[in-house]
């Protein structure tokens, strides 16, 4: 019975997120995996009502970002959020003086060579940074 309460909870939240999904441009969901370093088939898990796979807490500062989801928008959804989830809240405030940069690099059809593309830039911006 706790189960499926859970799951309806569940369900809930990503539902509050499906819709305002939904109502966002095209190419949103892409540009969330892509904030996110995953594929677009974990966005749609993780998005998508119809799996019980839950949405990591640590993801919604970048989802509420990506989405530009509004005061009343991200209210509505953490209080659905809390009922599945109590206690996981993160805590959303800005932390350590970064903020996420997407970018639209090239894709190199092998995912190994992806990585090796992705931790080089990753490196190069820490590097750079350092210097500031």
């Amino acid at each position: 019975m706790a189960r499926e309460a859970g799951e309806e909870a569940t369900v809930a939240y990503k539902t509050i997120l499906a819709d305002i999904i939904d109502n966002r441009p095209s190419g949103t969901r892409q540009r969330l995996a892509t904030a996110l370093g995953k594929h677009r088939s974990f966005v749609t898990q993780i998005t998508s009502p119809t799996y019980a796979t839950p949405l990591p807490s640590r993801h919604l500062a970048t989802i509420f970002r990506v989405c530009h989801m509004s005061a009343m928008e991200q209210e509505r959804f953490l209080n659905a959020y809390e009922k599945a989830h109590p206690g996981k809240l993160p805590d959303l405030a800005p932390t350590d003086g970064q903020r996420a940069l997407a970018l639209n690099v090239p894709d190199f059809g092998d995912e190994q060579k992806n990585r090796q593309f992705d931790e080089a830039v990753s490196e190069f911006v820490a590097k750079l940074s350092a210097l500031l």
